[in-house]
């Protein structure tokens, strides 16, 4: 995606318009609604064809666009049809995700379909200490912070980036989030929810299953982490006492 786009983009906009995510993994505008209407008479924009709205700041499938709803069939565009993020990513583009990378392309494709595509503003709060919550998220670009506010002195417990993920937990527990997660740069995220993770085990349980042991093998690696630290502080503040 060129400057100039990304610019405009990430401006406040002059007049609604919009962006299409083409084929060739790049977006194409901007454009008015009649032009983005006259595609989908020609249709150069399909039901599953991603769409950057300029006033709400966010890809949806063009189905799923209230101004375009009425030049698609009912149900086109909903959540788990045929092509969903993999409309904007390239199956392989998801194995920037760790717990993602064994996956060969026929799953990766299945699983984004599942998937919602979040585009995030920088200094956007993705998600907010007690809040509650049942969606995990996927860093496919960009930089996010894990923070902690104690009174108004923040702490960063962690910097994420593509690769990573955070929410894991909530899919299980639907709890309050333990800390508040803020874009420090613009960047693109898939969520899925804890409702559409059931999907996916009744319907394809050979993608959630690896993926169940991925998130498995993390958490285990973090609790190890943990302990470690929490054993080092016990030897240092009893060492300080000696």
């Amino acid at each position: 995606m060129g400057p100039a786009i990304l610019a405009r983009m990430n401006s406040a906009p002059e007049s609604p318009a919009f962006f299409v995510w083409g084929r060739d993994n790049a977006a194409c505008g901007p454009v008015a609604l009649p032009t983005l209407v006259a595609w989908i008479k020609d249709e150069r924009v399909r039901d599953n064809t991603w769409v950057f709205d300029e006033r709400s700041r966010r890809w949806q499938l063009a189905a799923q666009m209230p101004e375009l709803q009425m030049f698609f069939p009912p149900g086109a565009g909903a959540a788990g049809a045929p092509t969903s993020v993999t409309a904007a990513f390239k199956p392989g583009a998801l194995r920037r995700v760790r717990i993602l990378a064994a996956l060969p392309d026929p799953q990766l494709e299945r699983f984004a379909r599942f998937m919602e595509l979040e585009d995030v503003r920088q200094w956007t709060p993705i998600v907010k200490q007690g809040d509650l919550s049942d969606a995990m998220y996927l860093i496919l670009e960009g930089e996010l912070r894990v923070r902690l506010m104690v009174g108004d002195k923040e702490t960063t417990l962690a910097t994420l980036g593509p690769g990573d993920f955070f929410g894991d937990i909530s899919l299980f527990d639907h709890g309050p989030r333990s800390a508040d997660v803020i874009a420090n740069q613009d960047s693109v995220l898939l969520k899925i929810s804890a409702a559409a993770f059931e999907r996916l085990a009744q319907e394809a349980p050979e993608i959630a299953a690896p993926l169940l042991l991925a998130v498995g093998r993390t958490l285990t690696a973090r609790i190890r982490v943990d302990n470690k630290r929490y054993r080092d502080t016990i030897y240092f503040s009893r060492a300080a006492e000696a």
